[in-house]
């Protein structure tokens, strides 16, 4: 059953990721989340220059699209209010928005920017997806991980000690401890 509010909220955090925001603009994409019973989408797009122009025509920050609300926006001074008002949320995979998420208990699908030099990203999201919290993908693989998305199976997310999440990515980096 699609959950009530029906909202996907899609972050690219403070930087530019424009693959991820390229690719959230596709029809392809909004049909998946439409078929999955999402009615809107609010994209934040960082200070990348790349706008959205598929699912909302050029020029505007609103549109309807095959019946789906999307509107985007650059920046804003907290994003706790989209986080805890989506029913799922789209996320490169920065710490301070996939914890702010999980900790929202909000369904999340991560996409690692793999253009970071050091794959922070990557080992991040690949760990806590092999944990149960939240879903990876590249951003050439987030039309599938939408597709076969099921919320019911993410493991929630209970705050604690960070010690268990420092083993793991010790063991990951293959750092004795």
């Amino acid at each position: 059953m699609p959950p009530a509010n029906r909202s996907v909220f899609v972050t690219v955090g403070t930087t530019k990721f424009e693959a991820l925001v390229e690719r959230v603009d596709s029809l392809d994409l909004l049909r998946a989340l439409r078929d999955k019973g999402y009615k809107k989408i609010i994209i934040q797009k960082g200070n990348g220059k790349y706008c959205p122009g598929v699912i909302v025509p050029k020029g505007q920050t609103k549109a309807t699209t095959e019946g789906v609300e999307i509107e985007y926006f650059e920046y804003s001074s907290s994003l706790a209010s989209y986080i805890s008002s989506a029913a799922l949320v789209i996320s490169h995979a920065g710490s301070g928005s996939i914890f702010e998420t999980l900790t929202a208990g909000v369904p999340l699908i991560v996409v690692p920017n793999p253009l970071l030099m050091d794959n922070h990203q990557v080992e991040l999201g690949e760990q806590l997806a092999a944990m149960g919290h939240l879903v990876s993908a590249a951003p050439d693989e987030l039309l599938a991980a939408v597709q076969c998305f099921d919320a019911s199976r993410l493991v929630p997310y209970t705050k604690g000690s960070a010690q268990g999440m420092v083993r793991a990515i010790d063991r990951q980096m293959g750092f004795a401890r």
